[in-house]
């Protein structure tokens, strides 16, 4: 099974969610971090580093200049505003560059190579607990390269690195999603099984959790909802919403101050009271249950 963990805007509490799920999950995981803007699952899962790869992104450069016949054939293909037709051959922007390849296949002379633009890193490793490392908890996350400004071939590579390690070792996989609705978190979305957002009950937590159910629903991906600071605002703002778009709300962790200091200093949520940590495992029955009625319709 692959869950994905999202929610509609940032600091709703996605990662903590997200950590103590991985630790509780009762099976071989991979915990993968697709933030790769600002990740932070490892702050929680103190992971070894066990192997890292760069990712790159194929650019177009110029190599052959004196080819060109000033077309603009590159130029008006490319939609991103990545190549300019200079005075007498194009001159390409390779960090607005997408890699679509569009100008290497219109251009009849031959004029560009492939060169390539520096993304980030991928590293993976396995999960620190009281315990040790653990055997059955994987995690694996990217980071991007700084003033590098494309998220999703990135998150991409990412995937397929996360699809290798399945392979060698099959298990499910949790994924901290990107926050929002934008490319990188409709790009680490993708083939998931199950989607849990996660949201916070106040105006502003309403508004974008509509946001994420209109673009993370579908009738093939069923979705659930996990209140966080349940009682720092008006909690039936989310449930009625819940209830009108047929969601199940499937867990709420209350809003208190010793869970917000425990969080701050880097304690593991279901670790902190019996009572989150039986939240957090009926929460992780409830997905299971929630994956099984999806596959069974």
């Amino acid at each position: 099974m692959i869950l994905a963990i999202a929610s509609g805007k940032g600091g709703t509490g996605k990662t903590t969610i997200a950590a103590a799920l991985t630790r509780i999950w009762d099976a071989p995981r991979l915990a993968v971090d697709m933030d790769v803007e600002a990740p932070n699952l490892h702050l929680l899962l103190s992971p070894t580093v066990d192997g890292e790869q760069q990712a790159t992104l194929d650019v177009p450069v110029v190599l052959h200049p004196e080819k060109c016949n000033s077309c603009g054939a590159c130029s008006d293909i490319c939609a991103f505003n990545a190549i300019f037709m200079g005075s007498g051959s194009p001159v390409v922007f390779s960090e607005l560059c997408h890699g679509c390849d569009g100008c290497l296949q219109v251009c009849q002379r031959g004029v560009f190579g492939r060169g390539q633009r520096d993304l980030g890193v991928i590293s993976w490793g396995r999960a620190s607990t009281r315990d040790g490392v653990s055997a059955d908890l994987r995690v694996v996350g990217g980071r991007m390269r700084v003033c590098e400004n494309t998220c999703p071939p990135l998150i991409r590579q990412l995937r397929a690195r996360v699809d290798a390690m399945l392979r060698e070792s099959p298990g499910d996989v949790i994924i901290d999603a990107p926050p929002g609705t934008n490319c990188p978190a409709l790009t680490a979305l993708r083939d998931v099984d199950v989607v849990l957002l996660v949201a916070e009950p106040t105006p502003f937590g309403l508004h974008d959790l509509g946001l994420a159910a209109r673009a993370f629903h579908s009738d093939n991906v069923p979705v659930g909802v996990v209140i966080n600071r349940a009682g720092l605002g008006d909690d039936e703002l989310i449930h009625d919403y819940c209830r009108r778009h047929a969601l199940p709300v499937l867990a709420e962790i209350p809003f208190q101050r010793d869970i917000a200091e425990g969080c701050a200093r880097g304690e593991p949520l279901e670790l902190m009271a019996a009572d989150l940590r039986h939240r957090i495992t009926a929460l992780a029955g409830s997905v299971r249950a929630l994956a099984k009625r999806s596959d069974a319709a």
